[in-house]
């Protein structure tokens, strides 16, 4: 019998195995092999049936005691984070075991998804604009002033539209997206008193935007001038005046402490934010019925939870903001949809946007 020449590291997870870490499994050929069930394994069980062909194992001995490492650069703080770290965490205890790493401690944001891709990550919350970056017709989904608001992000990504964008990453990419979370609507934070009424105030403006040929554009389109930065680089940035200004939602300033070092938010309203919770189809896929129903009951509760605390904050935190000494103010918001829109139109992204996607997305209520 042939063995897997990998070196023994844990072999208690599932079945008989013998004093050498092996375990016997039946071929579809009806011989038999030999394998090691070791640490590897037990993260990547769906692979190693694939590629040893295994079968008569049942779906719930493969699911049993998953690990679900998840990274992301989000604050450990954050709705998001509280959200999947109690209400995930929690449903899917009695089959999987979630673990995080926030920060970016696991991976580099923007790097999250393609780890997905190729088997070494277990689960992301990738942007639109970072599946655009490997699913080039997603990018309609980063275009400014495109979606209204939380009600109208989430009917859109519960419909037709959702269901066929969502097959696109799992046939291209081998990633299933279990829903969309509302990260609240991004606004201009700058440093510096210059009042900003139109595009053409952000003229030599330096905003950081996250770093991908999408998000670059929408600096662009808002008439700044665009420097790729990771969100975990962006406050030292603003401190020491590398950058002039960023732009995110207004719970995410609060989390990062952008208000500490800049003086204004302008409220462009310029992008419905979200975020994506993915999980590797190959690990969906060894879940049982059950289990795959319990992960996306899950999800979708931390969904619900995480857009009821943005919007309940994005409610307060003006407030909070002034308080801290910022000016609040709102420009010609005309102006800035007017220009954005216009330059998506025109752009190149548009060419790879499916054909009537706008007019679908536009007729949800």
């Amino acid at each position: 019998m042939s063995k897997l020449p990998v070196k023994r590291r844990s072999a208690e997870w599932f079945g008989t195995v013998d004093k050498n870490g092996f375990m016997i499994a039946p071929l579809n050929n009806g011989n038999w092999r030999t394998f090691m069930i070791d640490h590897l394994a037990r993260r990547n069980f769906l692979r190693l049936a694939v590629l040893t062909g295994v079968s008569g194992i049942s779906a719930e001995a493969w699911a049993k005691n998953v690990t679900l490492r998840f990274s992301t650069p989000a604050s450990p703080t954050e709705a998001s984070a509280l959200a999947l770290n109690s209400i995930f965490a929690d449903g899917v205890k009695d089959f999987a075991t979630f673990e995080p790493h926030y920060s970016a401690t696991l991976f580099k944001q923007g790097t999250e998804l393609e780890a997905v891709a190729r088997g070494n990550l277990e689960m992301a919350m990738p942007s639109a604009q970072e599946i655009a970056a490997l699913i080039p017709s997603w990018s309609i989904f980063t275009a400014g002033y495109l979606l209204r608001d939380a009600d109208h992000q989430r009917a859109v990504f519960h419909s037709d539209i959702g269901k066929e964008m969502y097959k696109l990453v799992e046939d291209k990419l081998g990633a299933k997206i279990l829903t969309v979370f509302y990260l609240g609507r991004r606004h201009l934070n700058l440093r510096g008193t210059r009042q900003i009424n139109t595009p053409a105030d952000l003229a030599s403006v330096t905003l950081r935007m996250p770093n991908s040929a999408a998000w670059q554009f929408l600096g662009n389109a808002l008439g700044a001038s665009p420097a790729p930065m990771a969100i975990t680089e962006v406050y030292t940035a603003l401190q020491t005046g590398a950058i002039d200004g960023q732009d995110n939602p207004l719970p995410t300033n609060r989390e990062f402490k952008f208000y500490e070092v800049t003086n204004q938010i302008v409220l462009t309203g310029h992008l419905v934010d979200m975020n994506f919770l993915a999980i590797s189809k190959a690990v969906w896929n060894g879940f049982t019925a059950q289990q795959q129903k319990a992960v996306m009951t899950a999800a979708e509760a931390c969904a619900d939870s995480i857009r009821a605390k943005r919007l309940a904050d994005e409610e307060e935190l003006v407030t909070f903001f002034k308080k801290q000494g910022l000016k609040v103010y709102t420009p010609d918001v005309g102006a800035f949809r007017s220009r954005v829109q216009g330059m998506y139109l025109k752009s190149n992204f548009a060419k790879d946007w499916p054909v009537g996607m706008v007019d679908r997305i536009n007729a949800i209520k």
